[in-house]
């Protein structure tokens, strides 16, 4: 089977900070590093990124730092949706201008807006950039096939759209259905449930960036025909960490920041305000289980 440019494994990627709360770009660079050493098939600036708490000036920093530490090793994808269509232009021009591969762009979320308004919002920025959109669609936002559809045959780089709405398993199999010979369909949601998705025709996912290598192995075992292999690797791996990662709230943040930690790839695990403060319980089983993952954990080296 052809697969398209982007397809397979793109982790979103956390955005190491200082203390104090400034872009830490040596750790950024590293993560990247770290990411494409493993395999994965692209790179995302997005939501898990915090990109929702950041300056204008920031963005811009957070895209160009992790467009020049790829080196076009690895197609990258930014995220540049916005509760306006007018501010999606402009942060869907700039990720263009700055040398992003394509765009994936949430639909407007503040406030309650019809189908029609969001086929319209998506219908203009296509006409103002150049480089393929990836739709998401998500529970605040949700993207429904026959409007994905529709999305699609009216944009000329409308050509992916990720699924996050729940149930997940049943969105990607009506989106396939419905559009999958016109987009190709990614999952989310940290990639909880990747190996379902690609049953139902999804052709990537695009989870946290803590463990690329295990997101890569589990992609290739079910892309040789070996679905157990890649369900007992996903079983080993991932689900540990997911299970605790993926409930309500956002200590996923703290969580795969944590886990980078251990392994040496950033510096430390700061998470901006405001975030979920952890309970002692929940600190503790993630501590617990980070040992688990990672039995000696690496000091960063930059």
């Amino acid at each position: 089977m052809s697969l398209p440019p982007l397809h397979g494994v793109v982790p979103i990627l956390v955005t190491p900070f200082h203390p104090d709360g400034r872009i830490d770009e040596e750790s950024l660079a590293n993560l990247v590093d770290f990411n494409i050493a493993a395999g994965v098939h692209g790179l995302g600036v997005a939501l898990g990124s915090e990109i929702f708490k950041f300056t204008e000036a920031e963005r811009a920093q957070v895209t160009a730092c992790v467009i020049k530490a790829a080196g076009g090793r690895v197609p990258i994808v930014t995220n540049s949706g916005a509760a306006g269509t007018d501010l999606a232009i402009s942060y869907s021009k700039a990720a263009e201008k700055a040398g992003a591969d394509a765009l994936m762009v949430i639909p407007p979320t503040f406030m309650p807006v019809s189908a029609e308004e969001i086929f319209d919002y998506y219908v203009a920025i296509d006409r103002a950039v150049g480089i393929p959109i990836i739709l998401q669609d998500v529970p605040q936002g949700p993207v429904s096939p026959g409007l994905a559809l529709k999305v699609a045959d009216a944009c000329r780089n409308v050509r992916y759209i990720k699924v996050e709405t729940l149930p997940v398993t049943g969105k990607v199999s009506a989106m396939a259905a419905a559009a999958g010979d016109r987009l190709t369909i990614f999952g989310g949601a940290g990639g909880s449930y990747f190996i379902e998705e690609m049953r139902r025709g999804a052709l990537g996912t695009m989870p946290f960036c803590s463990q690329p290598a295990d997101f890569v192995a589990v992609w290739d075992a079910f892309q040789r025909g070996d679905e157990a292999a890649a369900r007992q690797h996903f079983d080993a791996t991932i689900m540990a960490i997911n299970r605790l990662g993926v409930q309500g709230g956002d200590i996923f943040y703290a969580m795969h920041k944590q886990l980078l930690v251990r392994r040496g790839v950033i510096r430390n695990a700061f998470v901006r305000s405001p975030t979920t403060a952890l309970d002692p319980v929940t600190a503790r089983e993630i501590d617990e289980l980070l040992t688990q993952v990672v039995p000696e954990a690496v000091t960063f080296s930059g």
